[in-house]
């Protein structure tokens, strides 16, 4: 028998590995249905679905390894990067889902939040004020009006996988949907500016870097009291909390 591997979990969702079949508990029925249409859509690799049966989706595994973790190395050549530049593209590129996804909320939404959480990892003494006030500041330039684009939501490297130079497969699109495409390429090369340029290289279209660098302080600011609260360390080398020393 097979062991089985917990590969992620937390009060809201949870992630089994047993053998080649991933098995991903998740209470809320919506983010299933999502990930399960997104899939369908998406004219990028992704892993065949088994079946799903709620709270249950179960996926096979995808060939190759991920290009890396946050807070670790990266495993993939610049031409890999590359790929999954150019793949990330095709997504932007493909008809719009009708749902709105993660990377989709609207700019006073969000500097609402924004404003709301920076306020309260100074309060709970998360983070010191400067630190707060410097990357409130830089994440402003991402609070600008965006044109939609079929996004993943949460396109983190340890979601991408490749073999090789080729990309073999994306993962976990339950946060996708229609959205600011250079969430997904902030998301992607959070905690790896090394690999930025490959990225856009292979993504094939100008990039405001400015925005790049505003998502990852945002993106980095609205996780780390989140992920303290669900047993991760945002403050590990190379995670969200170097993300936003790296913008001082």
């Amino acid at each position: 028998m097979d062991e089985v591997q917990v590969v992620v979990a937390h009060s809201e969702r949870a992630t089994l590995r047993v053998g080649d079949v991933f098995l991903k508990v998740d209470a809320d029925q919506a983010r299933l249905d999502v990930e399960v249409e997104a899939m369908s859509l998406a004219p990028v690799p992704t892993p065949e679905v088994l079946w799903c049966r709620p709270p249950v989706l179960a996926i096979a595994a995808l060939p190759g390894t991920t290009l890396g973790r946050l807070g670790g190395p990266s495993t993939g050549s610049p031409a890999a990067w590359a790929a999954a530049g150019a793949a990330i593209r095709k997504l932007h590129d493909a008809p719009l889902p009708p749902w709105p996804g993660r990377a989709g909320r609207s700019t006073a939404a969000l500097a609402a939040e924004l404003d709301d959480e920076c306020g309260l990892l100074v309060t709970n003494g998360l983070l010191p004020a400067d630190l707060v006030t410097h990357n409130r500041r830089v994440a402003e330039a991402a609070l600008r009006p965006w044109t939609p684009a079929f996004t993943h939501g949460d396109l983190q490297i340890a979601h991408v996988f490749v073999d090789g130079d080729e990309v073999t497969g994306i993962i976990d699109w339950s946060e996708a949907g229609r959205g600011d495409a250079l969430y997904d390429l902030a998301t992607f090369t959070l905690g790896h500016e090394e690999h930025l340029e490959d990225v856009v290289a292979g993504y094939g279209a100008d990039i405001d870097l400015d925005v790049i660098h505003a998502w990852w302080s945002l993106r980095s600011l609205l996780a780390v009291r989140w992920l303290v609260e669900h047993g991760f360390d945002p403050f590990a080398p190379g995670c969200e909390v170097d993300a936003l020393r790296s913008r001082m």
